[in-house]
This record gives C-alpha cells, sequence and structure tokens, in this order.
C-alpha cells in the first residue's frame, strides 16, 4: 500500500470522526431523544468506515484527495459554526 494512502485514510478517519459526533450532537440536540442519535452515529460511522476502505484500497488519488478535503472543509466550518 502506498505512503499517500495511508495518510488520506488517516486524515479522513480523523476529520470524519469529528464529523461523526458533531452530528450526533445535532440530532441530540433537535430530538432531545437516544434512539434516533444512535441511528445518525451508525449510519454517520458506517459511510464513513466504508469511505475509508474505499480511500485505502480503490480510489485514484484526485479523488481520495478530494474526499479529504471535503470532509476536513466541512468539519472546520461545523466546528466553527456551530
Amino acid at each position: 500500500m502506498e505512503g499517500w494512502r495511508i495518510f488520506a485514510t488517516a486524515l479522513l478517519g480523523a476529520g470524519g470522526l469529528l464529523l461523526v459526533l458533531l452530528t450526533m450532537a445535532k440530532v441530540r440536540d433537535r430530538t432531545g431523544k437516544p434512539g434516533p442519535t444512535a441511528m445518525a452515529g451508525s449510519v454517520a460511522v458506517t459511510l464513513l468506515a466504508l469511505l475509508c476502505l474505499l480511500t485505502a484500497t480503490v480510489l485514484a488519488a484526485p479523488v481520495a484527495w478530494g474526499a479529504v478535503v471535503v470532509v476536513g472543509g466541512a468539519a472546520a466550518v461545523l466546528t466553527l459554526v456551530g
């Protein structure tokens, strides 16, 4: 496995984990119930794991780095706005 894939997957995982936590916090604030919060968290973690797996194995370099930029940008914006 190439080094850039490992680095991109690590960055994607870190930014994605922050997005998962922010998503769960927003759902909890809006609903106040643990059920929808857990559902949102499980969906977000599943999508993040799938994206990390694809980044580590088959995605082309521009697509993988584009995903890293999008996830990192979204995490930064949601952190600053929220």
